[in-house]
């Protein structure tokens, strides 16, 4: 792939995102550096917000003052060298050491994109600093906060993730296609869905590890209603109990997933590795989705997740699916959770 920022960038980018680099090798060249960039930008706020060890005032104003230095609002970026050095993940310490890299990124690309990148790393960051204003340092403590409602859980998912789907779809409008004004309006609907369908698929599939750390996504609302309480979802045992609710959240996740493919449905027929950077996407989620159906997804030590070789083999599908009349929507068709 051809150089997006600079070399040292690029490392970063390709080091810490391995689930996205794929789906990022996809994208136009028009839009790809400025989609990569926004990528690291929020790796860096969500290592900060994840970080296992600190005080959470101290990771809150890392956090604030990391957003404030990149939106221009001051000069001096927080001093990272120490959370870097208790980082278990060496990619994400890495980041953290050349954060001064990353926001100097910005530079590349003109005001217009700039404005885009920050606004929705504004959006970003507000989604971290509700996690750790709620949920405190991520440790194993043993005490676990869950969220109170269904309501906080879609906003924390347009948050982190239907935002950039807001971000996708402007930067796409700006630099590769054009849709009637009438038609906008669907088009970021459904981007923003598109994103939550990926981040309420983290959420269903992570259960046990942010448990461990003290963090249930799932609403204590609607556990409530099945008679269970946070702390319940500790116990594989449960997973019968559990499990009508989380058929429910599968089923709104589908919902969001059917919105994605109406948003493909909706790029021009030409901009085929534009497409093709959205199938991706979906066809792994949708395969998620089907396996967190019948996995055990209370059970710590078995985490479910899309393979290697089934991913290289979508990425073998999509060339032809994209040349043959009717052949996206036929293979979001068959791969679609029933």
């Amino acid at each position: 792939m051809a150089v997006l920022i600079n070399e040292k960038i690029d490392a970063l980018l390709e080091a810490t995102s391995r689930s996205f680099y794929p789906t990022l090798k996809y994208l136009p060249k028009k839009i790809r550096g400025q989609i990569g960039l926004l990528y690291l930008l929020a790796r860096v706020a969500d290592t900060i917000a994840d970080s296992k060890h600190g005080e959470t005032d101290v990771l809150l104003k890392h956090l604030r003052d990391y957003n404030d230095v990149a939106q221009g609002k001051i000069s001096t970026l927080p001093d990272l060298t120490q959370l870097a050095e208790i980082q278990t993940n060496n990619n994400e310490a890495e980041l953290l050491r050349n954060v001064e890299d990353v926001v100097a990124g910005l530079d590349v690309y003109s005001k217009g994109d700039q404005a885009l990148i920050l606004e929705c790393l504004e959006i970003i960051v507000s989604g971290q600093i509700l996690d750790l204003e709620r949920f405190g340092t991520a440790n194993e403590d043993g005490n676990i906060s869950a969220l109170n409602s269904d309501e906080e859980m879609d906003d924390y998912a347009f948050r982190v993730a239907g935002s950039v789907g807001v971000f996708w779809s402007k930067m796409s409008l700006e630099h590769l296609m054009s849709l009637p004004a009438e038609k906008e309006r669907e088009f970021f609907e459904k981007g923003i869905r598109f994103g939550k369908s990926l981040q309420m698929i983290n959420i269903l599939r992570d259960i046990p590890e942010d448990l461990r750390f003290g963090r249930c996504y799932i609403p204590e609302q609607a556990l409530n209603r099945y008679n269970l309480k946070p702390e319940d979802l500790m116990d594989d045992k449960n997973l019968d109990a559990f499990r009508p609710l989380y058929d429910e959240y599968l089923d709104l996740t589908n919902e969001h997933l059917n919105a994605a493919v109406e948003y493909i449905s909706m790029l021009p027929e030409k901009q085929i590795r534009l497409k093709a950077s959205c199938m991706l996407p979906v066809l792994i989620g949708q395969r998620t989705v089907t396996l967190l159906r019948t996995g055990n997804i209370l059970n710590s030590e078995e985490r479910i997740k899309v393979t290697r070789d089934e991913i290289k083999s979508y990425a073998r599908k999509l060339p032809l699916a994209l040349l043959i009349p009717g052949g996206v929507r036929r293979l979001l068709q068959k791969n679609k959770d029933v």
